[in-house]
């Protein structure tokens, strides 16, 4: 398949540059077969049912930015993409010269880094303090918001671009589909006999990669790692026993659980993924998708329409641009229904054990 097979126009005022005033205020798209109903986010209680299983993903957002200058006093910006250990990252680096294996670099007027080598695109980088990294970033670094969020981020962005549920922290970019989510609706999902579970997918810089290829076929997926606990496993396992459905919250959480269950068993564990669904995957876990709206000729979209239909998705685009939804990370969401009719079935097996002028996001 072709990349500007999944190209729409995308007036730039429906990039939603802030977050609705409450979470949960948005709207909310549901798209059903050839059915579309425009609903409110809220409206979500009306079309779960007792037996279902809410999938989060509970990763929380580093401050991943710093600011700095080489030995050299040329200055310097570092992208942290993937924190290894206690003292040493993955990290874009933007300098006018690429800083050498063995140089320094001073960030944020207080962090000694040292350059130990590269790894594709990324830099391989050391701390020197005796603090651990995430500690350090935590202090002196800046929080990333996606590119095409135009303000630095302030307060409320330290606020609202991370869930209520964030606790494994890991990711450079937020799981936006559940920032709709307050604690007041995860409560009144659990009453309605929701079970809300969780798996952790560490979200990378990568997922604002533009699909540059003509042939998606071509295109290279970035590498995320993740971990799926044996009380989400169990949980999902009991619920298609029951005849519940799986409700994925966000792409991030279905690339996790279908990235699981990639050898026909749903397992629990960590693992390393750079799995890339387009029209055509089998979906093995999943059976509803709840997500933001994400951009032209993105690889999310692709995702989403693999699992909706192509030519369903394609039409609820375009409803959703001809009604002014919200796009992106800060935006409206989007309920959507497996579209090959199968809803409730056995579960695999478990192992106990603009048009495309803008870049991708996260949900």
């Amino acid at each position: 398949m072709r990349t500007d097979e999944f190209d729409f126009a995308l007036p730039e005022q429906l990039i939603a540059q802030h977050p609705p005033e409450q979470r949960g205020s948005s709207r909310l798209l549901y798209a059903h077969g050839d059915v579309l109903e425009d609903r409110r986010f809220a409206e979500l209680l009306q079309l779960v049912k007792s037996g279902d299983v809410l999938v989060l993903n509970d990763t929380r957002v580093i401050k991943a930015r710093l600011f700095g200058s080489k030995e050299s006093g040329g200055k310097i910006e570092v992208l942290v993409e993937r924190v290894l250990n206690g003292h040493e990252v993955l990290a874009q680096v933007r300098a006018s010269k690429s800083p050498k294996a063995g140089s320094r670099l001073l960030l944020a007027d207080a962090l000694h880094v040292e350059v130990l080598g590269r790894a594709g695109e990324f830099f391989r980088l050391r701390f020197a303090a005796a603090k651990n990294v995430l500690d350090l970033l935590e202090r002196y670094g800046r929080l990333p918001l996606p590119p095409y969020i135009t303000h630095v981020a302030d307060a409320e962005d330290e606020q609202r671009y991370q869930t209520v549920f964030a606790r494994a922290a890991g990711a450079v970019a937020a799981p936006t589909a559940g920032l709709h989510f307050d604690d007041a609706m995860l409560q009144a999902l659990r009453d309605k006999g929701v079970r809300v579970v969780y798996v952790t997918l560490h979200v990378g810089a990568g997922t604002f990669q533009p699909v540059r290829a003509e042939l998606i076929r071509e295109h290279a997926m970035h590498s995320e790692c993740y971990e799926i606990p044996q009380a989400t496993v169990d949980a999902i396992a009991q619920a298609h026993a029951a005849g519940g459905r799986v409700i994925a919250v966000g792409t991030t959480s279905l690339r996790a659980l279908e990235s699981a269950a990639q050898d026909g068993e749903l397992q629990a564990g960590t693992g390393e993924t750079k799995i890339f669904i387009t029209p055509g995957y089998s979906f093995k876990v999943v059976d509803r998708l709840l997500t933001n709206f994400h951009l032209p000729r993105s690889t999310l979209l692709m995702l989403v329409c693999a699992f909706g239909g192509m030519e369903q998705m394609l039409a609820a685009y375009r409803h959703a641009v001809e009604k002014e939804y919200r796009f992106f990370s800060y935006g409206d969401a989007m309920l959507i229904e497996r579209n090959d009719g199968v809803v409730g079935r056995a579960p695999p097996a478990v192992n106990k054990m603009m048009s495309g002028k803008a870049r991708p996001t996260t949900e």
